[in-house]
């Protein structure tokens, strides 16, 4: 009888390679909850620019703010991050991209057209 010691073993995530598509679905979290906690960020902001002219004026000062605009643009992201894999999540629902080969470009069809549509997005708005 062979002695084996069963012991819990260290793994480091940082060495761990993940698959594209599980960095997909990990991100596509992620998004959802920044989302969700965005949401009194934006009844705030939207409370305050339907108080009146002096309202608006106050809300449209503080989204020019550096740090303003460091949020924007991961709530940007956030959203089409969020809107890119829930298409691509959707349509693997329909058994559309099954093959090994299409799931992967699809997930890194999103990781990369995520990021280029926040700042589009973003561009466009500043």
């Amino acid at each position: 009888m062979p002695n084996t010691v069963s012991r819990p073993r260290f793994l480091n995530l940082l060495l761990i390679r993940m698959p594209v598509g599980a960095i997909t679905s990990f991100a596509h979290r992620v998004s959802g909850v920044l989302l969700f906690l965005c949401i009194p960020l934006a009844a705030f902001l939207l409370d305050m620019s339907l108080q009146g002219p002096d309202g608006f004026t106050q809300a449209a000062d503080l989204l020019v703010q550096p740090l303003s605009r460091a949020v924007q643009l991961v709530i940007a992201w956030s959203l089409a991050h969020h809107l890119l894999a829930g298409i691509r999540f959707l349509l693997i629902d329909l058994e559309i991209g099954l093959n090994k080969s299409q799931a992967r470009a699809s997930a890194l069809a999103v990781n990369v057209a995520a990021p280029l549509l926040a700042g589009l997005l973003l561009w466009r708005l500043w």
